[in-house]
């Protein structure tokens, strides 16, 4: 009886699964301040919660939580990372998938921003303060956020790369930016809306996403790219990035001077 069911087993490849493996001590201390930090801004407001009080809340001295973040913008910055990857894992499904139709993949993103961002709606507000200063590091504009913004940058143009409309090849990179900007208008909608589940602003994404689709549709006609290319390159100029006016005052260039380069400022100093 033994002899046979050593046989057996013997026959059939025995496996055993491993536990997944830990993340590394620095990382996990380093979850562990960011995600102290998220419930002390929830809990006491971002301008009232200071790098002493995370610290003795997660456990940790001050100096090693300085050690993982600079500051309390750094903390922030944390938080803009872990959004825009987790956003990424999130539209993975809909954008590697069978779906091509535009209006569904816009709606996809956007919908699946809101679904990331809901648990935070409720001190939203704080950070948005902060943002909304020209000199913060938390502006979305701000050499520091460049990182989460070319993040999101890459998920709209992976909207328009899977979808069955073509987009024109002077189009390519002014199309992904203006729709970073669409979303940055969501972000600001979502801030002020205090409707049930943030209801309303879920609307608004349903009846945005099919005439964004249609507007990018159009612009394969040669006779509206140049709208489309003169209405990027007047947010190219204006807009408030590193290189511009949020760090100067100035505009980076003329006005009057067309250019093709990012509208996201200048590269990152050292996501």
């Amino acid at each position: 009886m033994r002899a046979g069911r050593a046989a057996r087993l013997g026959s059939v490849a025995v496996t055993h699964d491993k536990p997944p493996a830990k993340a590394p001590k620095s990382e996990q201390t380093r979850t562990l301040i960011l995600e102290t930090a998220l419930r002390l801004f929830q809990e006491r407001g971002y301008d009232k919660t200071t790098m002493r009080a995370i610290a003795q809340e997660a456990g940790v001295s001050v100096g090693n939580a300085y050690y993982y973040f600079s500051s309390k913008e750094h903390l922030v910055q944390g938080f803009y990372d872990r959004i825009a990857q987790e956003h990424q894992a999130a539209v993975a499904g809909i954008l590697d998938g069978r779906e091509k139709d535009l209006t569904a993949r816009i709606r996809g993103v956007l919908l699946a921003w809101l679904d990331i961002a809901e648990p935070y709606h409720q001190f939203a507000a704080q950070f948005f303060k902060n943002a909304a200063d020209p000199d913060s590091p938390l502006s979305p504009f701000s050499p520091e956020s460049e990182g989460p913004r070319q993040s999101a940058i890459d998920v709209h143009r992976r909207v328009l790369a899977g979808a069955e409309v073509k987009v024109a090849a002077e189009l390519s990179e002014a199309l992904p930016q203006l729709l970073w900007l669409q979303q940055m208008g969501l972000v600001l909608f979502w801030v002020y809306d205090r409707s049930e589940g943030c209801a309303n602003s879920r609307r608004l994404v349903e009846r945005l996403a099919p005439v964004t689709a249609r507007a990018i549709s159009l612009s394969r006609f040669r006779v509206l790219r140049p709208l489309v290319k003169e209405t990027h390159d007047l947010l190219q100029d204006f807009m408030p990035t590193a290189a511009g006016m949020a760090a100067s005052g100035k505009p980076r260039r003329p006005s009057s001077t067309p250019s093709s380069s990012s509208p996201n400022g200048a590269s990152r100093g050292a996501s």
